[in-house]
């Protein structure tokens, strides 16, 4: 049994509709895949109309967070989509990335490069907007070779010439509306060093303590060491352990199945969750 609990669609910053998602990933043998689209569940219906026949879909969101100046992401699982808090949350994350990618946009022009909004929103679509569409943007520019490229202290990362801070939750308040929405959480790749600063292993006890999970261990974006030393930790904090993909479509350049889940830990997440179900296909559209 393949499982990938970590995807993203057109709906946040992935190239592939939620649609082409599910048919792309049951080509590539999987048998479960979770849709976590950032702070946003818009794509799970059009995904679960094109479900195949013998793919599971797992209805979730990756939601923004920061912790001590650090910005980390929370997968969150099979939760209540309607349920208030949760909802009023994700939608004052999501309404802040406009004004968010607008400013960075003007402060790459203010360093010289001659990005606009209108191309930044022609490439993000009907997709939330983030960074990693003026990544693109700075790509079709040949600013940059890779979408990679643009995420360094020269560009993107955070405290980045051209970085913007955002509206990010709280973990410890994600956590609890998580939990009160049914849903299951699981810290995003903790360890992704590359990309920015990490949250420390005793900020990762005090969320277990508060209600977390897991952590998704196994990620493009840990290597060897980094994944056995995270094993650990997460058998000291009796946390579950994940892992996942993080496919993006052509932005990125891992597949989906890249990285998977054990079974028994999928099974453990249904068990936990109470505010939705899995959606087994039945053939899609």
């Amino acid at each position: 049994m393949r499982i990938d609990l970590h995807t993203h669609s057109t709906a946040s910053d992935g190239t592939d509709t939620p649609a082409e998602l599910v048919r792309k990933a049951a080509a590539a043998g999987l048998d479960v895949v979770a849709l976590t689209d950032h702070d946003t569940t818009r794509g799970h219906a059009e995904a679960r109309a094109a479900l195949p026949a013998g793919l599971t879909l797992v209805p979730g969101a990756e939601l923004s967070c920061r912790l001590g100046g650090v910005s980390m992401h929370l997968l969150a699982y099979l939760f209540d989509p309607e349920e208030p808090a949760l909802l009023a949350e994700r939608e004052l994350t999501r309404d802040d990335r406009v004004p968010r990618a607008k400013a960075i946009v003007a402060k790459l022009n203010d360093l010289g490069v001659p990005v606009t909004w209108e191309q930044v929103a022609r490439i993000a679509g009907d997709g939330s907007v983030g960074r990693p569409h003026i990544a693109s943007a700075l790509v079709e520019l040949g600013v940059v070779e890779t979408v990679s490229d643009a995420f360094t202290d020269q560009w993107l990362a955070d405290g980045g010439r051209a970085y913007v801070e955002k509206h990010e939750t709280d973990p410890f308040k994600a956590i609890q509306l998580v939990k009160n929405a049914g849903g299951v959480c699981v810290f995003a790749h903790p360890a992704a060093a590359k990309r920015g600063r990490t949250v420390p292993e005793s900020a990762i006890a005090e969320m277990a303590a508060a209600g977390l999970d897991g952590i998704e261990v196994d990620h493009m974006d840990h290597d060897a060491d980094t994944r056995a030393r995270l094993r650990g930790l997460a058998k000291d904090l009796g946390l579950l352990v994940t892992g996942s993909s993080d496919y993006h479509g052509s932005r990125k350049t891992v597949a989906l199945g890249g990285c998977t889940t054990d079974p028994e830990v999928y099974g453990e997440i249904t068990r936990r969750a109470t505010g939705a179900f899995p959606v087994p296909g039945t053939g899609g559209v």
